[in-house]
């Protein structure tokens, strides 16, 4: 059984930064995907951003170039560096595994396997 736990998350002005992590516990597959989702009040999960086991990295296109994933291999951990930080930006934040690569139908909550309990970020304008 594989354990995410998410943490981070805050409450920042508009135009702020926060960095959030995701601590896995070990797993070994020869393929995976790991990602972030995020859902705001009233809305779908969607996929921020992603992070293939061959380090090949995926945005929506709502965060590019503002939110970076990475990924520390030694102590198993994904983080998501989030700046210039807008009011729709607020959300709960979830980081998600499967067993296989990330394509296709990455954006697909359905298609993850693992969970976090998820963290929240509120950005205020």
């Amino acid at each position: 059984q594989v354990h995410l736990v998410e943490s981070g998350g805050g409450s920042v002005q508009a135009g702020g930064s926060l960095t959030l992590s995701c601590e896995a516990s070990r797993y070994r597959f020869s393929s995976y995907c790991m990602a972030w989702f995020r859902q705001a009040a009233g809305k779908g999960r969607e996929m921020v951003a992603s992070f293939g086991h061959r380090a090949i990295l995926r945005y929506s296109d709502s965060v590019k170039g503002r939110f970076t994933i990475s990924k520390d291999n030694v102590k198993n951990t994904l983080y998501l560096q989030m700046s210039n930080l807008k009011p729709e930006d607020t959300a709960r934040y979830y980081c998600a595994l499967k067993s296989v690569s990330c394509l296709p139908q990455m954006e697909v909550p359905g298609q993850f396997d693992w969970w976090g309990q998820g963290t929240q970020v509120t950005v205020s304008s």
